[in-house]
């Protein structure tokens, strides 16, 4: 079945939860990474230097479980579409307000609760897609979902190839308060989770515990925080310090910037799309392993090539297989985990590997300047390590694909 044809099968209410969760993911990835671009830029105003203000990404990072626990028990105890919509509106306004920062102890206190916003979405926008959507639509509609992250990358490319030049780096995060308006979407057009409306009839007849829960699966819990800090270094270790590589290593003017982050977010999206629905047929983990392994020799490309193009080239291909897998994750994640805590298991565990893998920017800015502002050395150096992490803990780990929310 094409794609195409896929879609035509949703019906209205399932299009809408599933545009819902994608928006809210690919505006809440839009907030995160206009930071990215301005780095140097917030550096200069503030007096001083760019490895101190990655420490912001870093912040943003290893506060994301606290949102994703406290959003994810929200999720499962009162529904999907109400918390995603709070969700929504308190990550938009808390970026509004990092544009008034006066210096950069105020920016971090504020990009650390940009993350207890930005860590609540994920969790909620993948049980309510995931639970909307039919079972033989699962592996596309994943990767689609997924894609909402560079579809979010790729929004803050533009804006900062149109917006910084003219405005500076402020007005990056002016312009972030646009996605609240798409609670005013979820209030008027989507409906609750069909799974999480029968989960709740099933809890006033038979109440579950989260401790319970938690004891039956602590160890499945475990293996998906191992498996989810190696996919958010491989995420965040190809893209946070990207931009940065190619203004202080490479001296490419915010146009060329802008239009190499647009050409690799373009490939992220198609990468993801195609590796969701390769997944259906294939298996979720043998897809991801596949993209992690086709990653590794696109390295010297993607950190080394000499020109801005070869440059494009590189990181539109290594981004294609890094969201390839990634694009199994919402899917991979869902059919893991128990329904009566889908909200909280499958969001807390991605955001405690975020926890994890929060070092990332620090670690690789500092590795850089550690070399001579050498971001091509550290840059690879970490992704290496990394595909190969991902490969092993994929292959070591559980799948269950095709598995039913209903039981």
């Amino acid at each position: 079945m094409t794609v195409a044809a896929q879609l035509r099968t949703l019906t209205p209410s399932q299009r809408n939860a599933f545009l819902a969760a994608f928006l809210g993911w690919a505006l809440d990835a839009f907030d995160f990474f206009v930071l990215v671009f301005i780095l140097k830029d917030i550096a200069a105003t503030f007096g001083t230097s760019v490895s101190a203000v990655s420490f912001a990404l870093t912040l943003t990072l290893a506060f994301r479980p606290v949102g994703a626990f406290i959003f994810g028990w929200a999720a499962d105890r009162y529904g999907r579409r109400v918390p995603l919509m709070i969700n929504i509106l308190c990550y938009s306004v808390i970026n509004l307000t990092c544009g008034f920062a006066p210096n950069l102890t105020a920016l971090l206190i504020l990009r650390s609760l940009f993350g207890i916003a930005m860590g609540g979405e994920w969790g909620l926008g993948a049980a309510l897609a995931m639970e909307s959507v039919p079972e033989e639509t699962r592996g596309l509609l994943s990767g689609i979902l997924q894609e909402g992250y560079p579809t979010g990358y790729l929004l803050a490319s533009i804006v900062y190839g149109i917006v910084f030049p003219l405005l500076g780096w402020r007005w990056m995060f002016f312009v972030s308060v646009l996605p609240a308006l798409l609670s005013l979407f979820i209030r008027s057009k989507v409906q609750e989770s069909p799974v999480w409306e029968r989960q709740r009839e099933q809890r006033q007849a038979q109440p579950v515990t989260l401790g319970s829960l938690i004891a039956r699966h602590g160890a499945l819990f475990c293996y998906l925080v191992l498996l989810m800090t190696a996919f958010n270094f491989m995420s965040h270790g190809t893209q946070d310090i990207y931009p940065t590589f190619l203004q202080k290593q490479r001296h490419f003017n915010p146009g060329t910037v802008s239009a190499i982050a647009i050409t690799y977010n373009i490939g992220a999206m198609l990468g993801g799309t195609c590796f969701g629905a390769l997944s259906q047929h294939f298996g979720r983990r043998r897809a991801i392993i596949l993209a992690a392994i086709l990653a590794l020799p696109i390295v010297p490309l993607w950190a080394y090539a000499p020109t801005a193009a070869t440059l494009a080239a590189g990181a539109f291909l290594m981004q294609f297989m890094v969201q390839g897998a990634w694009g199994v994750i919402p899917i991979h994640l869902s059919e893991l985990s128990p329904n009566a805590l889908r909200g909280t298991f499958t969001g807390f565990a991605y955001q405690l590997g975020n926890l994890f893998a929060a070092i990332n920017a620090t670690l690789q800015t500092k590795m850089a300047e550690a070399h001579g502002n050498d971001y091509a050395l550290a840059l690879s150096r970490v992704i290496v390590v990394v595909l190969i992490c991902v490969v092993i803990a994929t292959a070591l780990g559980p799948e269950a694909r095709g598995s039913r929310f209903t039981d």
